[in-house]
């Protein structure tokens, strides 16, 4: 059957949400893009939500602060007279001052206010601690911080489930052990050539959390070959990763699969999670981004691909 019409949907582990194995992205929908290397036109990001209301996508992953706002005002924009199909998930995330950088309880507060104003909605499905590794974890666990507001907002009625998005993986865990949450979010530590957050997977669905794996193309390396940058998340890779990602690009070469349909599978294929987000800048690249699925990746290419993943030295191992 083909992948891109049945998409199958799974339930995000102990939330009722049922959600599609890829996930619109949209941190890079903004007036520019700096860390993205592009810039997103309004009229390009509304046309791919309208897009994937009409696909089998059914999960849109924002935040506050993406585009200082415009990814959730443009989803608020294309959503607003759209006929959104039952079971539409459009998930967002707390996050802190853009001026201050304040994460205190009351910061929480406003950020949620101004997303659920730029998304014209009046509560949201799944709601997400972001980025806590601007604070110490005890400051994130205090009383009247961030993660108590988090729960309160939750019991007001403002979200259905909550969860914890960010980077460093060890920190992560310690949020995933308090048992406050229902939905983890990682990104970048889990991919063709990077490990990182595997064992921080494995805990998080041991306890029932939904996971989503964001940023599985590295930020770019892994989405073309030849490889068109140096840079993995955001900076410049070791040498041992990039001879890695090259010879990866050459086995994929030789069977005829595109290097960036291997880093998508490498997470879709993983039971553990439930679904992966990824960026999507236009209609077209919401429907390339499917058709990777179709793609039939042999197993003996999966064993060379896990032969050649590089040295656990090289990765971000945080």
């Amino acid at each position: 059957m083909n992948a891109a019409r049945s998409l199958e949907r799974v339930t995000l582990g102990r939330t009722n949400l049922s959600v599609s194995r890829i996930a619109l992205g949209t941190a890079a929908w903004g007036v520019s893009s700096p860390v993205h290397g592009l810039v997103v036109g309004e009229d390009e990001a509304v046309e791919t939500v309208r897009a994937a209301l009409e696909s089998p996508i059914n999960l849109i992953d924002t935040s506050n602060n993406y585009g200082d706002g415009e990814s959730e005002r443009r989803i608020g924009v294309a959503l607003r007279g759209a006929d959104v199909p039952d079971g539409f998930v459009v998930q967002t995330k707390l996050d802190r001052d853009p001026a201050t950088d304040s994460f205190d309880g009351d910061r929480m507060r406003r950020s949620l206010d101004e997303s659920l104003s730029r998304l014209g909605m009046s509560s949201v499905p799944l709601l997400y601690l972001h980025d806590p590794e601007h604070i110490t974890f005890e400051e994130a666990m205090a009383p009247g911080g961030a993660v108590e507001t988090l729960i309160a907002l939750r019991d007001e009625g403002y979200a259905d489930h909550i969860g914890i998005s960010g980077g460093p993986t060890r920190l992560l865990r310690r949020f995933v052990e308090t048992e406050a949450f229902d939905a983890l979010i990682t990104h970048n530590r889990f991919t063709l050539v990077d490990r990182t957050a595997d064992e921080l997977i494995s805990v998080a669905h041991e306890a029932g959390l939904g996971i989503l794996n964001a940023a599985v193309y590295g930020g770019g390396m892994l989405a073309s070959w030849p490889r068109l940058t140096d840079r993995y998340h955001y900076a410049p890779a070791p040498r041992a990763l990039l001879e890695a990602v090259d010879a990866m690009g050459a086995a994929c070469e030789r069977y005829g699969v595109p290097l960036i349909a291997a880093a998508l599978q490498s997470s879709t294929r993983d039971p553990r999670i439930h679904s992966t987000v990824c960026g999507m800048v236009s209609p077209a690249q919401l429907h390339s981004t499917l058709e990777l699925l179709d793609i039939v990746v042999p197993d003996e290419l999966w064993d060379e691909l896990d032969a050649l993943r590089p040295d656990r030295s090289t990765w971000i191992n945080d």
